[in-house]
Formats: structure tokens, sequence, C-alpha cells
């Protein structure tokens, strides 16, 4: 990819580039897990690049912290072009688009994250451009308007979503490849913090290294962020080496426990256990106990707890499952402490 590869002017990158950008795999061949999209994008971007065009549109799906920015970043790459990224909710207007798709030169990547949050104004626009490679702009107003239709140089709109169900019909069919990303295996984390550690200049054992994959919730963003503040600690320590009782330690430290729950998720399950008698309650109501926004309840708290079994969402409620219970010591025998605590 060139070096004159940039952001669109006055947008900012997504917040996962800034943070984790230096352990960013930069080519297919370094991308760890999603074997089944990588080889189909490894595929399809060689049939393109053989061909000297532009890759089709890419859709990538899945939970936040898979890789979907790293992908799309890797397309830019491997077809050895420029990339412009910005956020669907940033996009306001007519123009704001318009402008950024007449600025891009042939076999560019556009990438959109959030894509399901676009304004419904702006993805129709996009539909004559993904489909045509042209745009309809509307000059004047009243009687005198008219329409003009501008060609635009054949690019790679690469968009990102953590809700597919929410992207129109007619804009997931206009995605020539749409891939879902999927949770990591325990193994495929540990490759990755493997390799992030040599990136960070960092020593870390087989068993440490399995310690941290194992609490992760299977995304690589948690590992590297769980990695930086293993770093963090056995610079302060003064550890020449992370061995497994060291990560334990600074695991402890983080408050993520062996089921890779943090604090925060105990707090929720500890909330209904006590103060709702394992559920049913209703979500505005467990909102409020835990002074917390419903929708971060929803969207941020309720996903890897449900993945894991230990809560239900039903019409009454937020339910405990008895894995759950378990967990928040309801069901031990008395006297037994919860393993929240």
């Amino acid at each position: 990819m060139s070096d004159d590869s940039r952001l669109i002017a006055g947008q900012e990158e997504p917040d996962d580039v800034e943070v984790d950008g230096s352990l960013r795999p930069r080519r297919l061949h370094d991308f760890v897990g999603q074997a089944h999209a990588v080889l189909q994008l490894e595929t399809f971007v060689a049939a393109a690049r053989g061909r000297g065009e532009a890759c089709d549109h890419v859709l990538l799906a899945g939970p936040p912290g898979l890789g979907k920015t790293s992908l799309a970043f890797i397309v830019a790459t491997e077809m050895d072009s420029r990339i412009h990224t910005i956020s669907g909710p940033a996009l306001e207007r007519k123009g704001d688009i318009a402008s950024i798709l007449t600025a891009l030169e042939p076999r560019d990547v556009l990438f959109i994250d959030e894509v399901h949050r676009l304004p419904r104004a702006i993805e129709e626009l996009l539909y004559p451009a993904m489909e045509d490679g042209a745009i309809d702009i509307v000059i004047g107003q009243g009687p005198g308007a008219r329409t003009l239709r501008l060609d635009l140089a054949p690019f790679t709109l690469v968009g990102a979503t953590t809700r597919a169900g929410l992207l129109t019909t007619p804009m997931r069919d206009r995605f020539g490849i749409s891939l879902r990303l999927e949770h990591y295996t325990p193994d495929e984390l540990a490759r990755i913090i493997q390799r992030s550690a040599g990136i960070l200049s960092m020593t870390i054992d087989a068993e440490a290294t399995a310690e941290i994959a194992r609490r992760a919730r299977g995304t690589p963003r948690v590992a590297n962020r769980i990695l930086r503040r293993v770093r963090d600690v056995a610079q302060v320590r003064g550890w020449p080496a992370v061995d497994q009782a060291g990560a334990l330690e600074a695991l402890d430290l983080l408050g993520v426990d062996e089921d890779g729950l943090d604090r925060a998720d105990r707090e929720y399950l500890r909330a209904i256990a006590e103060r709702f008698a394992g559920g049913p309650v209703g979500l505005s109501t467990l909102a409020v106990a835990l002074g917390e926004d419903a929708g971060t309840l929803e969207d941020v708290y309720e996903p890897y707890l449900i993945q894991q079994g230990l809560i239900q969402r039903t019409a009454r409620g937020r339910v405990l499952t008895a894995r759950g219970r378990l967990l928040a010591g309801m069901d031990d025998a008395p006297g037994q402490p919860s393993l929240l605590d």
C-alpha cells in the first residue's frame, strides 16, 4: 500500500485502529483465525488483482473486536491501493459522501465502519455508486432542477457492522462478498498473543499465554488489551519475563476471573441474584439498580453473559440460568461463598 494512505479530511479513524494499530496484521498470511473468511478474501482479491480491477464490495459482520477493521486495511494492502475510512454516523449530508466518492482514485478502498447506522439518504446515494459506478446529483430547485450523473472511479466499499440484521435488504444485496466473523478459539488467541508479545518486546511463556487466551472472551481486542496491562505490571514489578504466576497476578489486578468475567459482569449477575432473587427482572429496573444506561446493559454487558449461558432474556425480563445461579452462589450449599466474590 502506498505511503499516502490517508483518512478522509475531518474524520477520525475508528477507535480500535488508534488503540491497536501497531498490533494489526498487515497481510492475509499474518491474519490468525477466521480461516474461511481469509480463504475467500485471498481468492477474490487475487482474482481482482490479476484482472487489474477493483475488488468487489465487501461486507464484514460480527461482534466487536474480531478483526473487521484489520481485514479492511488488509484488503487495501493486498490490492496495493489507498484506504479511506469513515464512520457511518459521521455522514450526515449527501454532499459529504458525494465529495468522498468523487475524490476516490481507481481501485481505492472506502471503509465505512458501523455501516448499518448510515442515514437513509446517504444509503440511497450509495446504491448507484456501488452498482453502476456513478452517483446522481440534483442541481437547482423547483421547476428548474435537473439531475447530473457523475461517473466514479472503480472502487471497493468495505462495510463493517456489528448488527447485520439492521442493514436494509437493498444495501446488503449490493455487497458481492459477505463474510461473518466468529469468536476465536483459545489456541488461535494464544497465537495472536504470542505474535503481539513479540511486537511489544515481551517475553511470555506458554502457560501465561494460555491463561490470558482462556480469559479473553474469544476476542483478539480483549486479548491484546489484557496483554498490554500484563506488560505494565511486569514493567512495574521488574519481571524479565511473564510466567503463569505473573499472568495470574496481573489478571487478578484487572479483576478478570477464570470465566473471563470482569467486575462489571459480576456486579450485573450479583444484582439479579441478590436484589431480584435470580429474576425475572425488567431491563429498565436492572439499569436503575446498577446505575447504567439500559442500552449499555443490552449491547455491552449482556452478549457475553448470554454466550456463556449465564442469563436469559425472556418476555418477563432477565433471568439467571442454572449455571448463572451456581456462579452467583444461589444453588450452593449453605455458607459456601459465591464464585462472584
